[in-house]
């Protein structure tokens, strides 16, 4: 499949939006892995799959973003357009409202326990939105929301492959407690991805969220895992004492997290340095939580 670039992406808004045809098509400064982003003018973006995998987001964004907007103060990505499959591009596309902020990775916040509770507040507002019909969790957003064991043997290998052995029986210890907890709540809504590069600034506060390609509705503990990948002791203390936190959710949310590390960790080779930097911190973040 072509890899889309500007001028793929002017081409398509020039086919099947002629009325913002005039507008410059340009690169978003960071683009995702799952969607290659372009600057439409100053108030609109265009987001292209990277792949197949990633085509049914498209239409489960456009179906459900505004729903979710409904419920919420804090923003989110706005449909404009729904692109269609063409001989140029095989696949469904989008066009949104561009958000202004900086993200966390970028610019993380001064004071992390304001920015815990603001997150937090976000989550238990998106939690409480109606899920009703939602997509399941499941294939389609790779189980975020869904039962943790898909990943069992995955993590199994990673720990077995782990050059560092000393802290091997803690993370089986965390890996089981994870497995062994189950939500018996009903369904609520999944972000799937709450990462620093997803979440949006103004002057230290949450203002948005964005990236909602792995939405699905299930159990909220993959969204939590910012808890070790972001925080430190004292906003992790905050922002779980917001959210109200049982010892179940936040078992399954440090397997999460922990699961995500090992598999980074455990082959380095496959992945960059920043990225291994990011699983190091994590799994440092981990092991002072669980010894605390």
């Amino acid at each position: 499949m072509v890899i889309p670039d500007t001028h793929l992406a002017a081409a398509l808004i020039a086919e099947q939006f002629p009325q913002w045809a005039h507008l410059p098509v340009t690169p978003v400064a960071t683009s995702g892995w799952d969607n290659r982003t372009f600057h439409l003018g100053e108030e609109m973006l265009i987001r292209l799959p990277s792949s197949p995998d990633y085509a049914g987001q498209v239409l489960k964004e456009q179906q459900w973003l505004p729903h979710l907007a409904a419920g919420l103060s804090v923003q989110i990505p706005a449909p404009l357009g729904t692109g269609q499959p063409s001989a140029r591009f095989p696949l469904p596309w989008s066009v949104y409202r561009w958000i202004p902020g900086e993200t966390i990775a970028a610019h993380p916040p001064a004071d992390k326990t304001v920015f815990a509770r603001d997150l937090a507040d976000f989550l238990t507002a998106f939690q409480r939105i109606d899920a009703t019909g939602g997509p399941a969790a499941g294939a389609q957003n790779f189980h975020r929301g869904g039962n943790l064991a898909v990943y069992d043997s995955e993590t199994c290998q990673a720990l077995a492959n782990l050059k560092e052995r000393t802290c091997v029986p803690l993370f089986l210890r965390i890996w089981e407690n994870a497995l062994h907890s189950r939500r018996t709540a009903e369904p609520v809504w999944v972000h799937g991805d709450i990462s620093a590069g997803n979440l949006l600034t103004t002057n230290g506060r949450l203002t948005a969220v964005i990236d909602f390609g792995q939405l699905g509705t299930g159990d909220p503990a993959c969204d939590l895992v910012i808890a070790w990948t972001f925080f430190d002791r004292e906003s992790r203390d905050v922002f779980f004492e917001r959210l109200r936190c049982d010892a179940g959710t936040r078992a399954r949310a440090m397997g999460w997290a922990l699961w995500k590390a090992l598999i980074v960790s455990a082959a380095p080779q496959n992945t960059n340095v920043t990225e291994a930097g990011q699983a190091a911190r994590t799994l440092e973040q981990i092991i002072a939580d669980a010894e605390q």
